[in-house]
């Protein structure tokens, strides 16, 4: 893709939302329905946007705010602002190489990264790409010799923390990839919708179809023939990851992993103080976007009870609905530490690449640093409950 159409295609995005439509439009409807829908009749998708937006900031005035530090640490990492790019699977088929560019636009950002298991650039390209360390995502995988490959390769190249997903036992139902093509039709039919699809967004098509060589499956190429489509991926995700796992069962990751984990996927405070218990170093205040369970409290309204449960013992990051700085004000404000993206990013990724990136995470700090001079905060520890205002009449 060039320049003239990044520059072009960024100049018509004045908020982060702007990059949905531009995202609906290059990408073929089973992608864009794949990343844009939510489980079921996706009640708790909308949940988690239209709760952030009904929580209401106290606006101060006659503060000093002509000094504002957005910098934080986490997990003995220092970051420019505490927000990331949360770990997607098949991001690499909504740009080309869409994984490499994701961390190059992070990393310039001083931002953090989270490469999916899921993704179509393997962690030996993504590490050769990044220049700095960066987290990996893994979920409970039947096959415990791969899982172990995963880690031990993870752990080589330096990542620097592992991002534990646990809220996937099974995957949820989502009808829109049914709609589209996307599941449930045979190999032959689906391929047959999907190419139609293609062929009438060329660009992509060209761009990432061919140029982008997504058939290579990434970090599941050891597992998957050379010559698997998308229907053997998404086959394998739904017959591999494992629905017995338990508790105990994050003993086998501790064996192999030693550094920081995060446990991806807590809505309840009793699993965030079982996570506590078993010793992880942070967790994600999650429901997976509303890709779960349907009906689901957002994670807007599941923060706070879980920050008061275990905030002084773990790292909370927060994701789900966060569109703009002042939703990753927000989430701060209830207890999260950090804020990761989804969405948000892969929306601007498949409009424009890695330059759509880069220009959402400029939009996501000019709006935070204009949300903490307005509630006059200066400092990412001086944004508490204290900011928020009450809308009882």
């Amino acid at each position: 893709m060039n320049d003239k159409f990044n520059i072009s295609a960024t100049a018509k995005a004045a908020a982060v939302i702007d990059y949905r439509e531009l995202a609906r439009r290059r990408l073929p409807p089973f992608l864009f329905e794949y990343i844009d829908g939510g489980s079921y009749a996706e009640v708790t998708l909308r949940r988690n946007t239209a709760d952030l937006e009904a929580l209401a900031l106290r606006q101060r005035v006659l503060c000093d705010v002509s000094d504002i530090d957005l910098s934080t640490t986490l997990f003995g990492q220092k970051f420019d602002m505490p927000i990331g790019l949360a770990p997607v699977g098949l991001t690499g088929m909504y740009a080309r190489r869409g994984e490499v560019q994701a961390i190059h636009a992070a990393q310039a950002a001083g931002t953090a990264f989270c490469l999916s298991t899921m993704s179509v650039c393997s962690l030996d390209e993504v590490a050769a790409a990044s220049s700095a360390p960066f987290w990996f995502q893994l979920y409970m995988i039947r096959d415990r010799g791969f899982m172990r490959s995963l880690l031990e390769k993870a752990k080589a190249l330096g990542c620097s923390a592992l991002v534990f997903t646990v809220d996937m036992p099974v995957p949820g139902s989502r009808y829109r990839d049914y709609r589209s093509g996307l599941a449930g039709a045979s190999n032959l039919t689906g391929q047959l919708r999907r190419f139609g699809q293609a062929l009438t967004h060329p660009r992509w098509a060209w761009d990432v179809g061919v140029r982008g060589r997504p058939h290579l499956l990434g970090n599941l190429a050891p597992v998957l023939h050379e010559k698997s489509g998308l229907e053997d991926f998404m086959g394998w995700i739904g017959s591999n990851f494992d629905p017995s796992v338990k508790w105990g069962d994050l003993d086998f990751i501790r064996e192999t992993w030693d550094g920081p984990l995060i446990i991806k996927g807590i809505l309840d405070p009793e699993d965030a103080r079982m996570a506590a218990e078993i010793g992880a170093d942070g967790i994600i205040v999650s429901n997976h976007g509303g890709r779960q369970l349907d009906g689901a409290l957002s994670t807007v309204r599941a923060l706070p009870a879980i920050s008061d449960a275990v905030g002084d013992q773990l790292t909370i990051l927060a994701d789900s609905g966060v569109r703009s700085g002042l939703d990753v004000v927000r989430m701060l404000a209830l207890g999260a530490h950090g804020v990761l993206l989804g969405r948000a990013w892969v929306y601007a990724l498949a409009a424009v690449g890695g330059e759509g990136v880069s220009h959402v995470l400029r939009l996501m700090e000019a709006e935070m640093r204009v949300a903490m001079a307005l509630t006059g905060r200066t400092r990412i520890d001086q944004i508490d409950r204290s900011m928020l205002a009450s809308q009882d009449n």
